[in-house]
């Protein structure tokens, strides 16, 4: 069995990934305008008709800005939890009750042949969560908007196939920047996001041999470069006898260009 994914959009602007098997499609996250989401669906040449659902982390704008003309576009189900359905339903608008299931943190759904396990963040959304995919023996990990990363999620998705990461902000350039110092303190803290180093030193310590690819999402368009980002999360790499390029590679996501659709 094989699992594909593509990250479609990922960034401050909007934020959706896509994920199948010979069974099922699923998008996690519709943070694009609807006309935008089918506009990504093209481009890795998918028909957002096909989808089974969507699964939602969180209630923040840049993960659920399209959810609403999408879902109703192309009748899907939408999964998510309980505090984040209260959260979002005056911004998404009405949806239809066959549409709406629940999902709730900590637990584990079969959609067909993959199964999705969640697990809660420290994030100042209602109640967000994020998802390791089980199919086939292979562990597809998406972990972006947490303030740190716990041993409890470390232990979550060790040993990934694949990771698709938060590296946010690098720090000097956050401190540097134009943002006032509340917004500052709100990303550097324990509910905001993780910088380049600290995905580069969580990611230290539960790659695994089984690990090939490393997708790095979430990037601020204010503070932080494709390019520093993939240094700064190799260095810290390879300061812990972890090298890049021979059988792990570290890609660059994007706001508006989805990443070619891989496979584990």
């Amino acid at each position: 069995m094989t699992l594909k994914y593509s990250v479609l959009a990922s960034g401050s602007t909007g934020n959706a990934i896509y994920i199948e098997t010979e069974q099922k499609k699923l998008l996690i996250d519709c943070g694009l305008s609807g006309r935008k989401m089918t506009h990504l669906f093209n481009k890795i040449g998918k028909d957002p008709q096909d989808l089974d659902a969507i699964l939602v982390t969180h209630e923040h704008s840049d993960h659920i800005k399209g959810l609403g003309v999408f879902a109703r576009r192309y009748k899907t189900p939408i999964y998510a939890n309980a505090k984040t359905w209260q959260a979002m339903s005056s911004i998404i608008g009405d949806i239809s009750v066959d549409q709406k299931f629940t999902f709730e943190t900590g637990t584990t759904k079969a959609f067909g042949d993959i199964e999705a396990e969640s697990f809660g963040v420290s994030h100042d959304a209602a109640d967000p969560m994020f998802f390791v995919f089980h199919a086939g023996g292979k562990k597809l990990t998406l972990l972006t908007d947490l303030g740190y990363v716990s041993d409890r999620i470390k232990g979550i998705i060790k040993h990934s196939n694949a990771y698709i990461i938060e590296s946010n902000h690098d720090i000097q350039m956050l401190m540097m920047g134009r943002y006032p110092w509340n917004i500052k303190r709100r990303i550097l803290g324990d509910s905001g996001h993780i910088s380049n180093e600290d995905a580069g030193l969580a990611l230290s310590e539960v790659v695994g041999n089984e690990t090939k690819s490393i997708y790095l999402a979430h990037l601020s368009k204010d503070n932080n470069m494709k390019e520093l980002a993939r240094m700064s999360v190799q260095q810290k790499l390879e300061q812990y006898g972890i090298k890049i390029g021979e059988h792990m590679s570290i890609y660059d996501t994007d706001p508006e260009t989805p990443t070619a659709l891989a496979a584990i």
